[in-house]
This record gives C-alpha cells, sequence and structure tokens, in this order.
C-alpha cells in the first residue's frame, strides 16, 4: 500500500473521511447525463460477426449507476458492465462483469472493488484471487466513463487510467492527436480523436473519437488485436434522460 495510504490509515478520522468520499456518492448525479445509445458493430469473436451493440448508463435500484455494453447474435453474444459511483468528477467502480459465449464456450471475469481495504476480489472463470488497488483504480469499462468526463473537463492529455486488469495493476495511457469529422448515421460530427498508446512497438492499436456536441459520447471506437481480430463500433442513434 502507497505511503500516503499508510498515513491515512493511521489516522481513524482520515480514513473514515476517505472511505466517505469514495462510498457515499452513490445516489449523485453524474457529471455526464444518463444515456441509451445504439452503435453498428464489428467484432470478431473466433469468428466475424456484424450487428448492433447497445450501450448505456442508468441509475440502478439501490442508487449506484450501472454502465453497460451488449451485444448479441445467433451463435454469440458478449456483455460487458460497471457499477459505478461518482466522486464529484471521478468515477468509483464497485463491480465490473464480462461475459462472452461463442458457440457454447463462455469465458466470465467478475471484479468486486473493496475501498474500505483497498483491494479488489477478481475471479476469472471460477478462479478467484485478490490484489491491492490505490484511490483512483478503475476497470476495463469504466475508465472509458472517465476519459469521457475528463475531456468534458478540458484535460489536454496525455490522458493515464490505472486499470485492474487480468489480476494486475496495470496503466492506460491515452494521447489526444487531434480533431476529426466523423460522418455517422446520425449524422456528421466535429469529434477529438484519442490513440491509446502502447508504445513504438505495439501491434494492437485502439482509436477513440468523442463528439463534443453530444456531450462527448462516443460516435467511433475501433481496435486491431495483436492477431489481427477487428472491433468496432459507430453510432447509430441515441437517447438521454
Amino acid at each position: 500500500m502507497p505511503s500516503f495510504f499508510q498515513g491515512l490509515m493511521r489516522q481513524g478520522a482520515a480514513t473514515s473521511a476517505l472511505l466517505l468520499s469514495l462510498t457515499a456518492h452513490a445516489g449523485a448525479t453524474p457529471p455526464i447525463t444518463s444515456f441509451k445509445a445504439i452503435y453498428t458493430s464489428e467484432w470478431d469473436a473466433g469468428i466475424a460477426l456484424k450487428g448492433e451493440v447497445e450501450r448505456s448508463l442508468t441509475q440502478t435500484a439501490d442508487g449506484q449507476w450501472l454502465f453497460r455494453t451488449y451485444a448479441s447474435a445467433m451463435i454469440a453474444s458478449l456483455e460487458e458492465k460497471s457499477t459505478v459511483t461518482f466522486n464529484q468528477s471521478q468515477v468509483v467502480p464497485q463491480n465490473y462483469h464480462y461475459k462472452k459465449l461463442v458457440l457454447g464456450k463462455k469465458k466470465e471475469v467478475k471484479l468486486a472493488f473493496d475501498w474500505s481495504a483497498m483491494s479488489v476480489n477478481n475471479d476469472v472463470d471460477d478462479k478467484p484471487w485478490k490484489m491491492d488497488i490505490s484511490e483512483s483504480t478503475q476497470d476495463k469499462l469504466s475508465y472509458q466513463l472517465q476519459m469521457r468526463m475528463d475531456l468534458k473537463a478540458d484535460k489536454k492529455g496525455p490522458l493515464s487510467y490505472k486499470v485492474a486488469d487480468g489480476g494486475r495493476m496495470k496503466v492506460y495511457d491515452f494521447n489526444i492527436i487531434g480533431h476529426e469529422k466523423i460522418q455517422s448515421p446520425m449524422g456528421e460530427y466535429d469529434t477529438i480523436k484519442v490513440e491509446m498508446d502502447r508504445g513504438p512497438d505495439a501491434s494492437r492499436e485502439t482509436y477513440i473519437w468523442y463528439a463534443p456536441a453530444l456531450d462527448y459520447m462516443i460516435v467511433k471506437l475501433k481496435q486491431v488485436e495483436d492477431d489481427g481480430k477487428v472491433y468496432a463500433l459507430q453510432l447509430k442513434s441515441m437517447e438521454t434522460f
């Protein structure tokens, strides 16, 4: 545990304040609007699939917020969801769930964040373990929500996020590489184009386009894996509420 948090743990009042800041904002209104968006999609889950993907941010019955991506086809489905709270401009993940089913074969990942112990419980295909986290740790979906909020706050980058991924703490770095007009089924939008920085020798590529006119909604996303498999989204329709 970093020395900063060791110091806090030795001070009961400071510890209580930290835990309150991480857990007491379940019902707080998020800094961005809740939404439901439909994207045209292209994804390779061992076989090439095309269809639609639904992404949404909605409030749950207990006052937390559910950020969810869902796609399905006759022989495959993919669901990724993150339950979060908000501490002002900070996304605080609580639970993460990823499930992919292709031709009867399932991969499932679950994360449960324990902010009182500053740890996260990982369960990948029914193999659980625990690891330490720091205050601003994100999961593999919630960081996208955090980045959207950071761009809305006019952060210039580079943008960097600590992410609990595969039982390790990883750092996801992004560079804002410019502005680009994107033609989508909803029309043409000026966007901020962001590239994930994996280093000069990386063969995996990720690009995300955010539209300021749509409250910094993702209008396009493209990821090319090391093996050449492609995952791509383009905004088709959306509603806010």
